[in-house]
């Protein structure tokens, strides 16, 4: 599924490309995603202008002019920019063409994602207005999160991905960021100092802003909006790599399913 870096990877490849831009037309294929695209949505956009990209969370959006368009890519889903004769695939649901005669492709095989309109404020929609801090601003800390821990039994591994909690820690930045404060993922959320918060804070900055510093982490279908892979899964060190040597003590790394996800720790480096 991508993930934070995947989204802020995307926003940045396309914010260029739409910024300013007009819409002429919008072509919807086949709306039946997570939840229905607007059967409207040609009229919507016909005519508007694009003010800027921005993201939260998992979420893309696209800032029009008296309303914005709330993007999400599923598990799979990609938004990219293509030549607008470019043919569509299988599973290339809504094409948007601009004035400059490029062409925004929203493209999603399990149809997971979503293309959804609000002429409100987005952050006041139901799914973006209970989500926690972004983790790369300055208002996610370790302090945050230790208050935020006091009496939880969950894994402190379920509690970092918990969208209430803090957005953006997918399953596999979860594990990067765990195996780097040293901190292993099983442990109750509600029994780990504040020194650890600090360090497991630090540490998931460190690893989204890597991740998006290599473009995102492609393991399967993952693609930005110029249609190229990310590079992070070269440099991942526990994450997908069961039974591998751990990058600082060489013990073979585990695996074992946590809350029905696939959680990789070193049982060395990790306590």
């Amino acid at each position: 599924m991508p993930e934070l870096p995947e989204v802020e990877t995307t926003r940045r490849g396309l914010s260029p490309h739409l910024c300013g831009r007009g819409v002429v037309a919008a072509v919807v294929r086949d709306g039946r995603l997570r939840w229905p695209v607007p059967p409207d949505l040609a009229e919507i956009l016909g005519g508007r202008s694009i003010d800027a990209v921005d993201r939260r969370g998992k979420y893309l959006l696209i800032r029009f002019d008296g309303g914005c368009l709330i993007a999400h890519l599923g598990m799979s889903g990609s938004l990219r920019m293509v030549a607008p004769e470019a043919h569509p695939r299988k599973h290339d649901h809504v094409d948007i063409l601009l004035d400059d005669g490029g062409c925004l492709r929203f493209h999603d095989p399990r149809r997971f994602g979503c293309l959804l309109w609000t002429d409100q404020d987005p952050l006041l929609h139901p799914l973006l207005r209970e989500l926690g801090p972004e983790p790369l601003e300055p208002e996610f800390s370790g302090e945050y999160l230790h208050d935020a821990s006091r009496g939880r039994e969950a894994p402190v591994k379920h509690f970092i991905m918990d969208a209430r909690i803090v957005v953006g820690v997918g399953n596999i930045y979860a594990n990067e960021a765990l195996f780097r404060a040293g901190i292993l993922p099983q442990r109750a959320a509600g029994r780990i100092s504040p020194l650890r918060y600090r360090r497991l804070a630090e540490s998931i900055k460190q690893a989204l802003t890597e991740a998006i510093a290599q473009g995102g982490t492609t393991l399967r279908d993952f693609v930005n909006a110029a249609g190229r892979p990310g590079y992070f899964q070269q440099v991942l060190t526990v994450y997908d790599r069961a039974g591998e040597a751990c990058r600082v003590c060489d013990r073979p790394i585990r695996s074992e399913r946590l809350g029905q996800r696939a959680t990789y720790y070193c049982p060395s480096c990790q306590r």
